[in-house]
């Protein structure tokens, strides 16, 4: 290593919800901040790409005000204070996550963007190495909450190249009034998609293609039913090792009043999937050409994870197998905010378990298979 290498007992890579609620967690248990004391026998860091508090949020689009949003769970210790339902979720969210990281002085880095996290050596126990754009960390063992928003799925299509149209996926979105007056195709089957047509298509002639035909459930979501119960598929599938879909792909969509609203006024009408792009338009299944301006891929994201490829999480599925929030075989690495922890009540209770994990292996040592005991 380097000589300007630094040391953390544990880093914790991402500061949204999920990050906080681990660094919380941490602190509450006895960490100290590894950017203020030298001498402490455990200590923390949090690294986090964004410019300033509120995770993923400070990132969202203009209009997607507070009373559009579905529930965000309090972190930990700070319940949220009144929001306006008008104000725009990428203020409120965000200045209530900086009074919560204020409130608990907690050690965070920012923008300081992780590169990779690599073995130090062979050791099955040693540390690992975090490399950044700030310089490289030594560490015991890493909490990853990285999330999903640098990592948006965008399909290739025949032709895409050729279109001579705006083309946008949902992290890039911005206001409608850019879209007035425009033709857009709006490609995807989930919830921000919905949100997004109902939205355009006050100001635009919208067309919603999907590949799949999509299902509305009836009914409020409950969390102590159809959220355990999607929790419960989601776990399934990790704990075997295989690769998760989307939030909707379990749940399916639910009547929001934005989707109530884009069916009352005509427009939630699907399409099934153009055949391909062309360059001022898009070709349907049966072979006409629609004409449109823009095309907006609302086509979700994936967890953002490229960081750790030189650990070899992944299995020959293409997936990442864990228990609970532990990578299996690898008692250093916990996952939140992935998976089963994706929502933001998730992510609270991921956060205090990879810390309790990491308490128990860091104090006591790893029990058969690297599943800390």
């Amino acid at each position: 290593m380097t000589a300007s290498s630094r040391t953390a007992t544990v880093v914790v890579i991402g500061g949204g919800q999920a990050g906080l609620s681990a660094a919380f967690h941490l602190k509450r248990s006895g960490f100290a901040s590894a950017l203020a004391s030298r001498e402490a026998a455990s200590t923390f860091v949090v690294l986090d790409a964004n410019p300033a508090a509120g995770g993923a949020w400070q990132h969202r689009w203009e209009s997607l005000h507070v009373e559009k949003l579905n529930r965000i769970f309090d972190l930990p210790g700070l319940p949220q204070p009144p929001m306006d339902p008008a104000e725009p979720s990428r203020d409120a969210v965000p200045r209530y996550f900086r009074e919560f990281e204020d409130r608990y002085g907690l050690p965070i880095l920012r923008p300081v963007r992780v590169e990779s996290v690599d073995y130090a050596d062979e050791d099955e126990d040693g540390d690992l190495v975090v490399r950044t754009d700030g310089g490289v960390w030594l560490t015991r063992a890493i909490i990853n909450a990285t999330g999903t928003w640098n990592n948006p799925v965008l399909p290739e299509y025949p032709g895409q190249e050729t279109f001579r149209g705006r083309q946008l996926h949902t992290r890039d979105y911005g206001r409608l009034e850019d879209f007035a007056g425009q033709r857009v195709a709006i490609v995807g089957g989930g919830i921000s998609a919905v949100q997004l047509l109902e939205e355009i298509s006050r100001v635009a002639e919208t067309r919603w293609y999907t590949r799949r035909e999509p299902v509305f459930i009836e009914g409020e979501f409950d969390p102590e039913t159809t959220g355990r119960a999607t929790i419960d598929k989601v776990t399934a599938d990790v704990e075997a090792g295989r690769p998760t879909g989307s939030v909707v792909g379990y749940t399916g969509l639910g009547w929001s009043p934005y989707a109530r609203a884009a069916r009352d006024r005509g427009v939630l009408v699907r399409r099934p999937m153009f055949t391909r792009v062309e360059p001022d338009g898009v070709r349907e299944p049966d072979g006409s050409l629609t004409p449109v301006d823009a095309i907006l891929w609302a086509t979700g994201f994936k967890a953002d994870l490229h960081h750790l490829d030189p650990l070899y999480l992944r299995n020959e599925l293409g997936g990442i197998t864990m228990r609970g929030t532990q990578v299996r075989g690898e008692p250093r690495v916990h996952l939140i905010g992935f998976g089963p922890s994706q929502s933001t009540v998730g992510a609270n209770r991921a956060g205090r378990a990879a810390v309790t994990e990491l308490v128990r292996y860091l104090g006591e040592g790893r029990g058969e298979d690297g599943i800390a005991v």
